[in-house]
Protein backbone atom coordinates (compact mmCIF):
# COMPACT_ATOMS: atom_id res chain seq x y z
CA UNK A 1 0.00 0.00 0.00
CA UNK A 2 1.21 3.14 -0.68
CA UNK A 3 1.97 5.68 2.03
CA UNK A 4 0.82 9.58 2.33
CA UNK A 5 4.16 11.63 1.82
CA UNK A 6 4.85 14.19 4.58
CA UNK A 7 1.67 16.77 5.32
CA UNK A 8 3.33 20.30 4.44
CA UNK A 9 5.16 21.66 7.20
CA UNK A 10 4.41 25.95 7.26
CA UNK A 11 3.21 27.66 10.03
CA UNK A 12 -0.65 28.11 8.88
CA UNK A 13 -2.99 27.11 11.59
CA UNK A 14 -5.50 25.43 8.95
CA UNK A 15 -4.80 22.16 8.40
CA UNK A 16 -4.32 20.26 4.85
CA UNK A 17 -6.86 17.28 4.42
CA UNK A 18 -3.86 15.03 4.69
CA UNK A 19 -3.14 16.08 8.10
CA UNK A 20 -6.90 15.96 9.12
CA UNK A 21 -6.33 12.06 7.83
CA UNK A 22 -3.71 11.70 9.98
CA UNK A 23 -4.62 13.20 13.13
CA UNK A 24 -8.08 10.96 13.08
CA UNK A 25 -6.61 8.21 12.21
CA UNK A 26 -4.30 8.85 15.70
CA UNK A 27 -7.01 9.85 17.56
CA UNK A 28 -9.47 7.51 17.20
CA UNK A 29 -7.33 4.48 18.34
CA UNK A 30 -6.60 6.83 21.43
CA UNK A 31 -10.37 7.15 22.22
CA UNK A 32 -10.96 3.47 22.10
CA UNK A 33 -7.61 3.03 24.54
CA UNK A 34 -9.21 5.16 27.22
CA UNK A 35 -12.50 4.09 26.86
CA UNK A 36 -11.37 0.77 28.34
CA UNK A 37 -10.21 2.27 31.01
CA UNK A 38 -13.34 4.45 32.12
CA UNK A 39 -15.95 1.42 30.79
CA UNK A 40 -15.27 -1.18 32.65
CA UNK A 41 -16.27 0.41 35.79
CA UNK A 42 -19.72 -0.20 35.67
CA UNK A 43 -19.13 -4.06 34.09
CA UNK A 44 -17.22 -5.30 37.42
CA UNK A 45 -20.59 -6.47 38.99
CA UNK A 46 -21.93 -8.64 36.48
CA UNK A 47 -18.79 -10.11 35.41
CA UNK A 48 -18.21 -10.90 39.16
CA UNK A 49 -21.40 -12.96 38.33
CA UNK A 50 -20.62 -14.16 35.00
CA UNK A 51 -17.45 -15.48 35.37
CA UNK A 52 -17.87 -16.29 39.00
CA UNK A 53 -14.68 -13.92 39.98
CA UNK A 54 -13.30 -13.57 43.42
CA UNK A 55 -13.09 -9.88 44.46
CA UNK A 56 -9.13 -10.19 44.48
CA UNK A 57 -9.29 -11.48 40.93
CA UNK A 58 -12.22 -8.87 39.30
CA UNK A 59 -9.52 -5.88 40.53
CA UNK A 60 -7.15 -7.24 38.00
CA UNK A 61 -9.34 -6.36 35.92
CA UNK A 62 -8.86 -2.74 36.26
CA UNK A 63 -5.27 -3.48 37.84
CA UNK A 64 -3.69 -5.10 35.26
CA UNK A 65 -4.61 -3.07 32.36
CA UNK A 66 -3.56 -0.19 33.84
CA UNK A 67 -0.17 -1.39 35.10
CA UNK A 68 0.80 -2.39 32.32
CA UNK A 69 -0.30 0.60 30.27
CA UNK A 70 1.59 2.80 32.61
CA UNK A 71 4.75 0.89 32.43
CA UNK A 72 5.30 0.73 29.08
CA UNK A 73 4.85 4.56 28.86
CA UNK A 74 7.84 5.60 28.46
CA UNK A 75 9.94 2.59 27.00
CA UNK A 76 7.70 2.27 23.99
CA UNK A 77 7.94 6.19 23.36
CA UNK A 78 11.74 5.89 23.24
CA UNK A 79 11.27 2.51 21.08
CA UNK A 80 9.04 4.92 18.67
CA UNK A 81 11.63 7.33 18.80
CA UNK A 82 14.47 4.79 17.58
CA UNK A 83 12.20 2.05 15.52
CA UNK A 84 10.20 4.15 13.70
CA UNK A 85 6.87 5.45 15.47
CA UNK A 86 4.42 3.99 13.02
CA UNK A 87 5.66 0.51 13.23
CA UNK A 88 5.38 1.11 16.91
CA UNK A 89 1.68 2.34 16.57
CA UNK A 90 0.48 -0.29 14.42
CA UNK A 91 2.08 -2.94 16.48
CA UNK A 92 0.04 -1.81 19.57
CA UNK A 93 -3.08 -0.96 17.74
CA UNK A 94 -3.15 -5.15 16.24
CA UNK A 95 -2.17 -6.15 19.97
CA UNK A 96 -4.74 -3.60 22.02
CA UNK A 97 -7.39 -4.72 19.60
CA UNK A 98 -6.82 -8.64 19.91
CA UNK A 99 -6.54 -8.43 23.51
CA UNK A 100 -10.63 -6.93 23.48
CA UNK A 101 -11.35 -10.09 20.89
CA UNK A 102 -9.62 -12.29 24.04
CA UNK A 103 -11.93 -10.35 26.83
CA UNK A 104 -14.91 -10.82 25.10
CA UNK A 105 -14.51 -14.22 23.97
CA UNK A 106 -13.21 -14.95 27.56
CA UNK A 107 -14.48 -17.94 29.72
CA UNK A 108 -12.67 -17.92 33.03
CA UNK A 109 -11.48 -14.90 34.68
CA UNK A 110 -8.15 -15.86 34.15
CA UNK A 111 -8.29 -15.75 30.61
CA UNK A 112 -10.14 -12.22 30.88
CA UNK A 113 -7.37 -10.81 32.75
CA UNK A 114 -4.77 -12.10 30.43
CA UNK A 115 -6.27 -10.48 28.05
CA UNK A 116 -6.85 -7.18 29.79
CA UNK A 117 -3.07 -7.46 29.96
CA UNK A 118 -2.71 -8.01 26.04
CA UNK A 119 -4.79 -5.15 25.68
CA UNK A 120 -2.74 -2.77 27.96
CA UNK A 121 0.47 -3.60 26.50
CA UNK A 122 -1.14 -2.51 23.09
CA UNK A 123 -2.48 0.43 24.80
CA UNK A 124 1.26 1.11 26.32
CA UNK A 125 2.57 0.44 22.78
CA UNK A 126 0.39 2.65 20.48
CA UNK A 127 -0.22 5.87 22.96
CA UNK A 128 3.15 7.57 23.69
CA UNK A 129 3.40 7.36 19.48
CA UNK A 130 0.20 9.38 19.01
CA UNK A 131 2.12 12.53 21.09
CA UNK A 132 5.20 12.05 18.85
CA UNK A 133 3.49 12.00 15.54
CA UNK A 134 1.36 14.80 16.63
CA UNK A 135 4.85 16.86 17.31
CA UNK A 136 6.29 15.89 14.00
CA UNK A 137 3.29 16.21 11.26
CA UNK A 138 1.62 19.60 12.71
CA UNK A 139 4.28 22.41 13.29
CA UNK A 140 4.03 26.05 14.87
CA UNK A 141 0.15 26.96 16.01
CA UNK A 142 -1.50 23.94 14.27
CA UNK A 143 0.67 21.83 17.08
CA UNK A 144 -1.99 23.47 19.73
CA UNK A 145 -4.63 22.60 17.59
CA UNK A 146 -4.07 18.96 17.37
CA UNK A 147 -3.45 18.51 20.51
CA UNK A 148 -6.94 20.48 21.55
CA UNK A 149 -8.33 17.58 19.65
CA UNK A 150 -6.24 15.35 22.07
CA UNK A 151 -7.30 16.87 25.08
CA UNK A 152 -11.39 16.67 23.53
CA UNK A 153 -10.71 13.14 22.81
CA UNK A 154 -9.15 12.81 26.67
CA UNK A 155 -12.59 14.31 28.10
CA UNK A 156 -15.08 12.48 26.34
CA UNK A 157 -13.92 9.02 26.30
CA UNK A 158 -13.47 8.97 30.26
CA UNK A 159 -17.29 10.60 30.58
CA UNK A 160 -18.82 8.27 27.44
CA UNK A 161 -17.06 4.76 28.37
CA UNK A 162 -19.65 4.34 31.79
CA UNK A 163 -22.65 5.84 30.05
CA UNK A 164 -21.41 2.92 26.78
CA UNK A 165 -21.19 0.47 29.29
CA UNK A 166 -24.45 1.21 31.03
CA UNK A 167 -26.84 1.14 27.63
CA UNK A 168 -25.18 -2.04 26.17
CA UNK A 169 -25.87 -3.68 29.20
CA UNK A 170 -29.43 -2.47 29.25
CA UNK A 171 -29.89 -3.44 25.58
CA UNK A 172 -28.22 -6.78 25.36
CA UNK A 173 -28.46 -8.16 29.02
CA UNK A 174 -25.72 -8.82 31.51
CA UNK A 175 -23.59 -10.82 29.46
CA UNK A 176 -23.81 -10.12 25.96
CA UNK A 177 -23.46 -6.45 27.36
CA UNK A 178 -20.46 -6.98 29.21
CA UNK A 179 -18.82 -9.07 26.09
CA UNK A 180 -19.64 -6.78 23.47
CA UNK A 181 -18.15 -3.40 25.58
CA UNK A 182 -14.87 -5.31 25.28
CA UNK A 183 -15.78 -6.08 21.23
CA UNK A 184 -16.35 -3.02 20.04
CA UNK A 185 -13.12 -2.33 20.34
CA UNK A 186 -11.69 -5.16 17.89
CA UNK A 187 -13.19 -3.48 14.54
CA UNK A 188 -11.60 -0.13 15.68
CA UNK A 189 -8.09 -1.82 16.19
CA UNK A 190 -8.52 -3.66 12.86
CA UNK A 191 -9.41 -0.34 10.77
CA UNK A 192 -6.86 2.03 12.32
CA UNK A 193 -4.43 -0.36 11.42
CA UNK A 194 -5.16 -0.47 7.70
CA UNK A 195 -5.72 3.14 7.72
CA UNK A 196 -2.18 4.11 8.93
CA UNK A 197 -0.66 1.94 6.16
CA UNK A 198 -2.34 4.30 4.24
CA UNK A 199 -2.33 7.51 6.08
CA UNK A 200 0.54 7.86 8.13
CA UNK A 201 3.29 9.59 6.72
CA UNK A 202 6.54 7.74 5.11
CA UNK A 203 9.04 9.90 7.64
CA UNK A 204 7.13 8.20 10.46
CA UNK A 205 7.79 4.80 9.76
CA UNK A 206 11.55 5.55 10.11
CA UNK A 207 13.41 5.99 13.41
CA UNK A 208 15.33 9.61 14.03
CA UNK A 209 19.17 8.82 12.83
CA UNK A 210 21.65 9.43 15.29
CA UNK A 211 23.61 12.25 14.08
CA UNK A 212 20.25 14.33 14.61
CA UNK A 213 20.57 13.79 18.57
CA UNK A 214 21.58 17.08 20.67
CA UNK A 215 25.37 16.72 21.54
CA UNK A 216 25.95 13.72 19.30
CA UNK A 217 29.57 14.52 19.06
CA UNK A 218 30.43 13.03 22.82
CA UNK A 219 33.49 10.53 24.03
CA UNK A 220 35.04 10.54 21.01
CA UNK A 221 32.45 10.30 18.02
CA UNK A 222 28.61 10.04 17.10
CA UNK A 223 26.34 8.44 19.30
CA UNK A 224 24.62 5.01 18.25
CA UNK A 225 20.77 5.04 18.06
CA UNK A 226 19.47 2.67 20.50
CA UNK A 227 16.89 1.34 22.92
CA UNK A 228 19.15 1.63 26.09
CA UNK A 229 17.43 -1.93 27.10
CA UNK A 230 18.62 -1.83 30.70
CA UNK A 231 17.24 1.75 31.14
CA UNK A 232 14.24 0.40 29.48
CA UNK A 233 14.33 -2.64 32.45
CA UNK A 234 14.96 -0.57 35.24
CA UNK A 235 12.42 2.38 34.58
CA UNK A 236 9.66 -0.07 33.41
CA UNK A 237 10.36 -1.90 37.09
CA UNK A 238 10.46 1.29 38.73
CA UNK A 239 7.10 2.24 37.59
CA UNK A 240 5.66 -1.34 38.15
CA UNK A 241 6.84 -1.06 42.03
CA UNK A 242 5.36 2.31 42.45
CA UNK A 243 2.09 1.98 41.23
CA UNK A 244 1.79 -1.46 42.87
CA UNK A 245 0.91 -0.12 46.30
CA UNK A 246 -2.10 2.04 44.55
CA UNK A 247 -3.54 -0.08 42.71
CA UNK A 248 -3.08 -3.65 44.81
CA UNK A 249 -1.04 -4.02 47.70
CA UNK A 250 -2.06 -1.26 49.89
CA UNK A 251 -0.20 0.51 52.66
CA UNK A 252 0.68 -2.52 54.61
CA UNK A 253 4.37 -4.56 54.33
CA UNK A 254 4.11 -5.30 50.97
CA UNK A 255 3.13 -1.65 49.86
CA UNK A 256 6.19 0.15 51.92
CA UNK A 257 8.38 -2.75 50.11
CA UNK A 258 7.08 -2.14 46.86
CA UNK A 259 7.69 1.76 47.46
CA UNK A 260 11.01 1.71 48.65
CA UNK A 261 12.45 -0.86 45.84
CA UNK A 262 10.79 1.54 43.67
CA UNK A 263 12.92 4.16 44.99
CA UNK A 264 16.16 2.39 44.66
CA UNK A 265 15.35 0.92 41.20
CA UNK A 266 14.58 5.11 40.11
CA UNK A 267 18.23 5.93 41.60
CA UNK A 268 19.56 2.92 39.79
CA UNK A 269 18.04 4.08 36.59
CA UNK A 270 19.28 8.15 37.13
CA UNK A 271 22.68 6.29 37.60
CA UNK A 272 22.59 3.97 34.60
CA UNK A 273 21.15 6.90 32.30
CA UNK A 274 24.40 9.48 33.30
CA UNK A 275 26.19 6.68 33.18
CA UNK A 276 25.48 5.85 29.39
CA UNK A 277 25.27 9.26 28.20
CA UNK A 278 28.84 9.72 29.64
CA UNK A 279 30.23 7.08 27.29
CA UNK A 280 29.05 8.41 24.38
CA UNK A 281 25.58 6.31 24.08
CA UNK A 282 22.03 7.36 23.65
CA UNK A 283 20.29 6.48 26.44
CA UNK A 284 16.41 5.99 27.12
CA UNK A 285 15.94 9.12 28.47
CA UNK A 286 18.07 12.20 28.37
CA UNK A 287 18.05 13.31 31.82
CA UNK A 288 18.93 16.88 30.48
CA UNK A 289 14.76 17.29 29.29
CA UNK A 290 14.17 18.03 32.70
CA UNK A 291 16.49 21.05 32.58
CA UNK A 292 14.11 22.91 30.23
CA UNK A 293 11.84 25.09 32.13
CA UNK A 294 8.93 24.33 30.39
CA UNK A 295 8.80 20.30 30.34
CA UNK A 296 9.80 19.71 33.84
CA UNK A 297 7.31 21.84 34.95
CA UNK A 298 4.48 20.80 32.43
CA UNK A 299 5.49 16.71 33.66
CA UNK A 300 4.63 18.29 37.69
CA UNK A 301 1.59 20.69 36.71
CA UNK A 302 -0.07 17.57 34.86
CA UNK A 303 0.60 14.63 37.49
CA UNK A 304 -0.59 16.83 40.37
CA UNK A 305 -3.62 18.08 38.58
CA UNK A 306 -4.44 14.23 37.52
CA UNK A 307 -4.00 13.27 41.05
CA UNK A 308 -7.10 15.29 42.30
CA UNK A 309 -9.14 15.91 39.15
CA UNK A 310 -9.74 12.05 38.07
CA UNK A 311 -11.14 11.36 41.44
CA UNK A 312 -14.09 13.38 41.64
CA UNK A 313 -15.49 11.32 39.43
CA UNK A 314 -15.15 7.92 41.13
CA UNK A 315 -16.37 9.82 44.71
CA UNK A 316 -19.63 11.72 42.07
CA UNK A 317 -20.49 8.17 41.30
CA UNK A 318 -20.72 6.76 44.57
CA UNK A 319 -22.67 9.84 45.92
CA UNK A 320 -25.43 9.43 42.72
CA UNK A 321 -25.61 5.55 43.43
CA UNK A 322 -25.14 5.35 46.96
CA UNK A 323 -26.34 8.53 48.26
CA UNK A 324 -29.27 9.64 46.03
CA UNK A 325 -29.81 5.55 45.11
CA UNK A 326 -29.71 6.55 41.13
CA UNK A 327 -28.88 3.95 38.42
CA UNK A 328 -25.70 3.43 36.68
CA UNK A 329 -26.82 5.03 33.43
CA UNK A 330 -28.03 8.26 35.34
CA UNK A 331 -24.51 7.89 37.04
CA UNK A 332 -22.70 8.05 33.84
CA UNK A 333 -25.12 10.89 32.01
CA UNK A 334 -23.90 13.08 34.84
CA UNK A 335 -21.21 13.36 33.95
CA UNK A 336 -21.60 14.31 29.70
CA UNK A 337 -22.07 17.79 30.64
CA UNK A 338 -18.99 18.02 31.33
CA UNK A 339 -17.40 15.90 28.58
CA UNK A 340 -18.97 17.94 25.91
CA UNK A 341 -18.32 21.06 26.89
CA UNK A 342 -14.81 20.17 27.54
CA UNK A 343 -14.28 18.42 24.08
CA UNK A 344 -16.01 21.60 22.17
CA UNK A 345 -13.50 24.34 23.86
CA UNK A 346 -10.53 22.05 24.05
CA UNK A 347 -9.90 22.66 19.62
CA UNK A 348 -10.90 25.78 20.05
CA UNK A 349 -8.70 27.12 22.28
CA UNK A 350 -5.98 24.99 21.29
CA UNK A 351 -5.40 28.46 18.56
CA UNK A 352 -4.52 30.55 21.58
CA UNK A 353 -2.25 28.61 23.38
CA UNK A 354 0.78 29.72 22.18
CA UNK A 355 -0.25 32.90 22.48
CA UNK A 356 -1.37 32.97 26.47
CA UNK A 357 1.35 30.37 27.39
CA UNK A 358 0.62 28.64 31.10
CA UNK A 359 -1.26 31.68 32.10
CA UNK A 360 -3.96 29.51 30.06
CA UNK A 361 -3.64 26.68 32.50
CA UNK A 362 -3.41 28.49 35.22
CA UNK A 363 -6.71 29.99 34.23
CA UNK A 364 -8.14 26.41 34.18
CA UNK A 365 -6.66 25.24 37.19
CA UNK A 366 -8.80 28.43 38.77
CA UNK A 367 -12.17 27.23 36.80
CA UNK A 368 -12.15 23.77 37.67
CA UNK A 369 -11.81 24.91 41.37
CA UNK A 370 -14.70 27.06 41.06
CA UNK A 371 -16.95 24.11 39.09
CA UNK A 372 -15.58 21.80 42.34
CA UNK A 373 -16.85 24.60 44.92
CA UNK A 374 -20.00 24.85 43.12
CA UNK A 375 -20.61 21.13 43.40
CA UNK A 376 -19.69 20.79 47.20
CA UNK A 377 -22.01 23.44 47.72
CA UNK A 378 -24.72 21.53 45.47
CA UNK A 379 -24.39 18.89 47.40
CA UNK A 380 -24.17 20.92 50.93
CA UNK A 381 -27.82 22.67 50.16
CA UNK A 382 -29.18 19.15 50.19
CA UNK A 383 -31.18 19.71 47.09
CA UNK A 384 -34.41 17.94 46.55
CA UNK A 385 -33.28 14.50 45.00
CA UNK A 386 -35.42 15.04 41.72
CA UNK A 387 -33.47 17.92 41.05
CA UNK A 388 -30.19 17.30 42.85
CA UNK A 389 -28.47 15.13 40.34
CA UNK A 390 -28.85 17.39 37.38
CA UNK A 391 -28.37 20.80 39.35
CA UNK A 392 -25.00 18.48 40.37
CA UNK A 393 -24.21 17.91 36.65
CA UNK A 394 -24.32 21.82 35.71
CA UNK A 395 -21.79 22.59 38.31
CA UNK A 396 -19.50 19.78 37.53
CA UNK A 397 -20.11 21.06 33.17
CA UNK A 398 -17.61 24.18 34.45
CA UNK A 399 -14.95 21.20 35.61
CA UNK A 400 -15.07 20.14 31.79
CA UNK A 401 -14.76 24.12 30.86
CA UNK A 402 -11.43 24.13 32.86
CA UNK A 403 -10.23 21.12 31.77
CA UNK A 404 -10.15 22.38 28.35
CA UNK A 405 -7.99 25.02 29.55
CA UNK A 406 -5.52 22.90 31.53
CA UNK A 407 -4.68 18.89 29.93
CA UNK A 408 -3.97 19.95 25.79
CA UNK A 409 -2.65 23.28 26.70
CA UNK A 410 0.00 21.95 28.71
CA UNK A 411 0.78 18.95 26.78
CA UNK A 412 1.68 21.63 24.00
CA UNK A 413 3.87 23.80 26.07
CA UNK A 414 5.36 21.07 28.15
CA UNK A 415 6.62 19.75 24.57
CA UNK A 416 7.32 22.92 22.71
CA UNK A 417 10.81 22.87 23.36
CA UNK A 418 11.70 19.20 23.20
CA UNK A 419 13.75 18.25 20.16
CA UNK A 420 11.69 16.05 17.60
CA UNK A 421 14.18 13.17 18.19
CA UNK A 422 12.88 12.87 21.60
CA UNK A 423 9.18 13.52 21.23
CA UNK A 424 7.93 9.95 21.38
CA UNK A 425 9.98 10.06 24.83
CA UNK A 426 8.72 13.36 26.13
CA UNK A 427 5.15 12.08 25.69
CA UNK A 428 5.64 8.91 27.47
CA UNK A 429 7.12 10.71 30.57
CA UNK A 430 3.92 13.04 30.51
CA UNK A 431 1.63 10.68 30.22
CA UNK A 432 3.17 8.74 32.71
CA UNK A 433 2.71 11.54 35.28
CA UNK A 434 -1.01 11.17 34.37
CA UNK A 435 -0.49 7.25 35.29
CA UNK A 436 1.02 7.91 38.17
CA UNK A 437 -1.10 10.74 39.51
CA UNK A 438 -4.40 9.13 38.66
CA UNK A 439 -3.25 5.68 40.27
CA UNK A 440 -2.29 7.98 43.48
CA UNK A 441 -5.38 9.85 43.59
CA UNK A 442 -8.05 7.34 43.04
CA UNK A 443 -5.93 4.87 45.62
CA UNK A 444 -6.09 7.97 48.67
CA UNK A 445 -8.89 9.97 47.94
CA UNK A 446 -11.43 7.34 47.18
CA UNK A 447 -10.05 5.58 50.17
CA UNK A 448 -10.60 9.29 52.16
CA UNK A 449 -14.29 9.22 50.78
CA UNK A 450 -15.19 5.51 51.49
CA UNK A 451 -13.95 6.26 55.22
CA UNK A 452 -15.83 9.44 55.61
CA UNK A 453 -19.40 7.69 54.09
CA UNK A 454 -18.71 5.00 56.56
CA UNK A 455 -19.29 7.20 59.47
CA UNK A 456 -20.86 10.01 57.70
CA UNK A 457 -22.80 9.31 54.69
CA UNK A 458 -21.71 10.00 51.11
CA UNK A 459 -22.62 13.95 51.26
CA UNK A 460 -20.34 14.47 53.52
CA UNK A 461 -17.78 12.09 51.79
CA UNK A 462 -18.16 14.14 48.51
CA UNK A 463 -17.46 17.72 50.72
CA UNK A 464 -14.19 16.39 52.33
CA UNK A 465 -12.98 14.89 48.75
CA UNK A 466 -13.78 18.22 47.00
CA UNK A 467 -11.85 20.01 49.69
CA UNK A 468 -9.00 18.20 49.07
CA UNK A 469 -9.37 18.01 45.35
CA UNK A 470 -9.04 21.42 45.70
CA UNK A 471 -6.14 21.56 47.79
CA UNK A 472 -3.69 19.43 45.03
CA UNK A 473 -5.41 21.88 42.25
CA UNK A 474 -3.81 24.81 44.37
CA UNK A 475 -0.57 23.11 44.65
CA UNK A 476 -0.97 22.54 40.90
CA UNK A 477 -1.42 26.27 40.43
CA UNK A 478 1.61 27.22 42.11
CA UNK A 479 3.69 24.72 40.08
CA UNK A 480 2.41 26.93 36.88
CA UNK A 481 2.61 30.41 39.02
CA UNK A 482 6.35 29.49 39.26
CA UNK A 483 6.57 28.33 35.86
CA UNK A 484 5.22 31.93 34.49
CA UNK A 485 7.85 34.07 36.55
CA UNK A 486 10.79 31.43 35.46
CA UNK A 487 9.58 32.42 31.73
CA UNK A 488 9.11 36.32 32.32
CA UNK A 489 12.83 36.18 34.05
CA UNK A 490 14.37 34.23 31.29
CA UNK A 491 12.55 36.75 28.51
CA UNK A 492 14.31 39.65 30.79
CA UNK A 493 17.31 37.56 30.80
CA UNK A 494 17.36 37.71 27.08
Amino acid sequence: MTRTPHPRSDSSEEMSPEQRAVLAVLLIPTFASLLAVSSVNVLLTVIQDSLGASASALQWVIAGYSLVFGVLLVAAGRAGDVLGRARLFVIGLALFGLGSLGCALAGSIGLLNLSRVVMGVGAGLFNPQVTGMIQRVFPGPMRGRAFGWFGAVVGVSVALGPVMSGVLLQVLGDDAGWRASFAVNTPIAAAGVLAAWRVLPAGTWQGAPAESAPGAQAAGGPRRADVDPVGMILLAASMLLLMLPFVSLGTGPAGLASALGAVACLGAWTAWERWYLARGREPMVDLRLFRQRSFSGGCLVIAVYFFGCTSIWIVVAQYVQQGLGRSALTTGVVGLPSSLIGAVLAPVVGRYVLRAGRAMVLAGIGVVIAGLALTAGAVAAQLDDSHGVWVLALALALVGVGQALVVSPNQTLSLMDVPLRYAGTAGGVLQTGQRLGTATGVAVISSLAFAVAASSGWERALIVSVLVIIASLLVAGAVAVADIVGARREARAG
